[in-house]
């Protein structure tokens, strides 16, 4: 048997089961991938060992995870600059209770400050790719509360990856160039790279404008560039994690053809994005659970609802700061509580460095599939009081300018 293709076809055939399986009865697709590395790995029935050619897909998965939450970012989108002092303070607020709240509990479990100081940068995250989904099918994501949110998951997830690399770098982690040298090369090649790659783009798509295959010599120019970005990131010190996403940040405006992006998400969430999570589900030792201490579940039920409910208060009282009414700001909490891309990502991260045990990983592997679940499941819900206040603020004003107001026969939520 060949041993490198039979944990390939086992993880691909566990993704694909899986998904199918969970989809019928509506559970998220993350959820399923995780589920089925769990059933598949070592905890499992064992059909893979973590080996060297595993932890290859898996960084691999990694890197096209946070290259497809870069590339969805578009940190520079101009319609964002209207929404400056809302963003921010959505941000810092939904941003620096859960940070405290996440240290906190890390450190009154006994963890080192380092472990600590990774669950609450993890606390300080959201997911940008269960947000947008979220409000798109509850009919937000063009509301103004909606880009608001939008706009302040962005810029907690940058944060977050930034105080990560600080981290990493400042406590010698990753090695590399000094940090005190390592951030202003970083700010001017992040300069250079975003005025250069579009026109290194542009020169391969040039050469390659008369070819039928335009769009897959297109694509393989894209992935050099991803992988030499990458590259040339980590070796001066960035870990990959933060380099991908910054990779996906410089080729967002480069990216224009929407036939490229979705050659781009069919490998990435086709392939390589359900690797990774099938895999970190199969790193996750669920057996801390079968017979848990006491201290075990606690620091399980204190991670979960620290991390959920500091998200929903810190952001409800965000949302009333900016003079948004009850509704709006309960729909702000909601919207920032899923964990998953950035907080599986870090944690895997931790303990790979031997930051942060296993117990601790499975845990915040339980906060992800929890908050997933939950948080669209809330926003739907939230949406529908949402919606429905609206319209019947809009009947109120049309009634004080004296129109005629015709009576509703159903509100879709």
């Amino acid at each position: 048997m060949n041993i490198l293709l039979w944990p390939f076809f086992i993880i691909l055939f566990a993704s694909l089961f899986f998904s199918e399986l969970f989809k019928k009865f509506n559970m998220p697709w993350v959820i399923a991938l995780l589920v089925a590395g769990m059933v598949i790995g070592p905890q499992g029935f064992d059909l893979i060992q973590i080996s060297e050619t595993t932890n290859f897909f898996s960084e691999i998965g990694l890197i096209f995870v946070m290259f497809m939450a870069g590339l969805e970012t578009n940190l520079f989108h101009k319609s964002r600059e209207n929404y400056f002092r809302k963003v921010t303070t959505i941000a810092l607020i939904n941003g620096l209770v859960p940070f405290i709240v996440g240290f906190g509990i890390a450190m009154l479990f006994g963890y080192s400050f380092v472990a600590a100081m990774l669950v609450g940068i993890i606390f300080i995250s959201s997911s940008i790719a269960i947000v947008i989904p979220s409000l798109e099918s509850a009919s937000l994501i063009r509301t103004d509360v909606g880009r608001t949110i939008v706009a302040a998951t962005i810029v907690q997830d940058v944060a977050s990856l930034l105080l990560l690399s600080f981290t990493l770098q400042i406590l010698d982690y990753t090695g590399g160039v000094p940090y005190f040298i390592l951030y202003p090369v970083l700010i001017v090649l992040f300069y250079l790279f975003r005025k250069i790659i579009p026109l290194v783009r542009e020169f391969f798509k040039k050469q390659f404008h008369k070819d039928q295959d335009i769009f897959e010599q297109e694509l393989r120019a894209v992935l050099v560039l991803l992988i030499g970005t990458v590259i040339i990131f980590t070796f001066l010190g960035l870990h990959p994690i933060i380099s991908a996403f910054f990779a996906g940040i410089i080729l967002a405006d480069a990216i224009t053809h929407e036939a490229l992006k979705k050659q781009l998400r069919s490998i990435g969430y086709g392939i390589f994005i359900p690797i990774f999570f099938v895999i970190i589900g199969a790193k996750t030792d669920i057996l801390v659970f079968a017979n848990p201490q006491a201290s075990t579940l606690l620091l399980l039920v204190s991670i979960v609802l620290g991390s959920t409910i500091s998200k929903f208060v810190s952001g409800y009282i965000a949302g009333r700061k900016l003079k948004y009414n009850k509704s709006e700001s309960s729909l702000i909490g909601v919207a920032t509580m899923p964990q998953l891309s950035t907080t599986l990502a870090v944690a895997l991260t931790g303990m790979e460095l031997g930051i942060i045990d296993s117990t601790l990983v499975t845990t915040l592997v339980v906060l992800s599939i929890v908050s997933t679940f939950l948080a669209p499941m809330f926003i739907n819900i939230l949406a529908g009081k949402y919606i429905t206040k609206q319209l019947s603020n809009r009947r109120d004003r049309k009634r004080e300018a004296g129109e005629i107001v015709l009576p509703d026969v159903s509100v879709n939520t």
